[in-house]
């Protein structure tokens, strides 16, 4: 049996509201010592929570049953005053009960996924839902922890099931009542799916710079007005600026909420020849940053160490001290330009993410492509003589890739699946 936990559900400090939770077996026992009787369950009540006869603190208590509770076992919530000793008061009661331990990081939501409350990428969701910054990041985390991305893979290994039903009925029941030559139907289920999972797998990097973030490098000569222009962007004095040339020697980097992306701005040294050797070390940085960047914002004329690439941004800068011709032209010391500047970054930006898919992790596109491959084995052995069991065994493990992203299929399921379009009555 499971240990029973506890920890504080909410951030330490003052606050207005602190949640403390419980969960496991002997949750219900706790709230009962505390409360004196278990509130029914689903309805807030406020009951004085007293332990040794001493009143710590009048709470609002939740009460979860097994099965219906975020981590799947019995839970109770004391929504305590925010005080750090009333916490700290609580939580030093509940374990001298000595009938739980306190929870260790990611406790709670291990359980959930270990008793199905979520899944793996819902557990992602989550995580990511706490760490969102930005309007697009919330959006794309809740959606992952909405469950659509298991959904979605549910669906696929659903058709895989089918084209596996197919071949190992082809094995196991030649002389019964099935389709002599499942081919046409395996081969139609397996090219649909694999363009399918070949547009989500292509779809990823889009949407996992929505999780990460852009990165955007300023890049120029010393003295175009890096500097000036970041700390405009950035609304602050996050560079030092200075006539002297070469004064920014590492990259700097400020990050923004961008329209809802998020965004770190890269202030890069000035691309020149140089004999200082710091200098050169900063060069070489710059441009490797900028060439990892995601889009670039070139001030003036584009230096032979970096050539700008297609979507970049090439900007005049210093507007306020020289007339400007066509295109672009920004000054960090006045200001003049930058909103110009800022909307066209997000255009840009927004359009790299136009085509970002539900899939939002490294991880999810290599699972992706670990069953691309496998359903292309197949799809090359699919030809007048193939062997079922060779092409059974390679859409198990295109069945087994999806399976780091949602639960196992088993035999029982497979021959669920043969008996139902069947009907073999064995």
């Amino acid at each position: 049996m499971a240990d029973t936990i506890y920890a504080s559900a909410t951030a330490r400090g003052r606050a207005g509201v602190a949640i403390i939770r419980i969960s496991g077996p002997a949750a219900h026992e706790i709230c009962a010592a505390f409360c004196g009787s278990v509130p029914r369950v689903r309805q807030a009540a406020l009951r004085n929570i007293s332990w040794q006869g001493e009143v710590l603190d009048q709470s609002l208590v939740l009460v979860f049953e097994e099965g219906a509770s975020f981590t799947g076992e019995k839970v109770v919530e004391f929504q305590l005053h925010g005080g750090i000793a009333v916490v700290s008061a609580v939580l030093r009661a509940i374990g001298e009960t000595g009938l739980a331990r306190l929870a260790e990081p990611g406790e709670f939501t291990r359980r959930a996924l270990e008793n199905g409350m979520l899944d793996l990428t819902q557990v992602e969701g989550l995580a990511d839902l706490i760490d969102a910054e930005t309007e697009a990041q919330r959006k794309q985390a809740l959606r992952t922890l909405s469950g659509e991305i298991g959904k979605r893979v549910e669906i696929w290994r659903g058709r895989l099931i089918r084209a596996a039903a197919l071949i190992e009925a082809t094995i196991d029941f030649a002389d019964e009542d099935v389709p002599v030559d499942v081919t046409p139907e395996v081969r139609a289920i397996l090219l649909e799916l694999l363009a399918e999972l070949e547009r989500e797998a292509a779809a990823v990097n889009a949407a996992e710079r929505i999780r990460e973030g852009f990165e955007v490098a300023i890049v120029g000569a010393p003295n175009a007005g890096k500097s000036t222009l970041l700390n405009r962007l950035a609304g602050r004095e996050a560079a030092i600026t200075s006539e002297i040339a070469g004064t920014t020697r590492d990259v700097i980097e400020v990050r923004m909420d961008l329209d809802g992306l998020a965004v770190t701005l890269l202030d890069t040294a000035g691309l020149r020849e140089s004999q200082d050797l710091v200098e050169q070390e900063g060069i070489r940085r710059a441009v490797q940053r900028a060439q990892m960047a995601d889009l670039r914002i070139f001030l003036g004329e584009p230096e032979g160490y970096l050539a700008p690439s297609e979507g970049d941004l090439l900007v005049s800068p210093k507007a306020d001290l020289s007339a400007q011709g066509d295109g672009l032209a920004v000054s960090g010391r006045t200001g003049q330009g930058v909103d110009v500047l800022l909307r066209e970054i997000s255009h840009r930006l927004s359009e790299k993410v136009a085509g970002a898919g539900i899939l939002v992790r490294e991880r999810h596109r290599l699972a992706l492509e670990q069953g691309v491959a496998a359903i292309r084995r197949v799809l090359g052995m699919m030809n007048a003589d193939f062997l079922p069991e060779i092409v059974a065994e390679e859409l198990r493990e295109a069945i087994r890739a999806l399976d780091v992203l949602v639960g196992r299929v088993d035999v029982d399921e497979l021959l669920g699946e043969i008996f139902a379009s069947f009907c073999i009555g064995k």
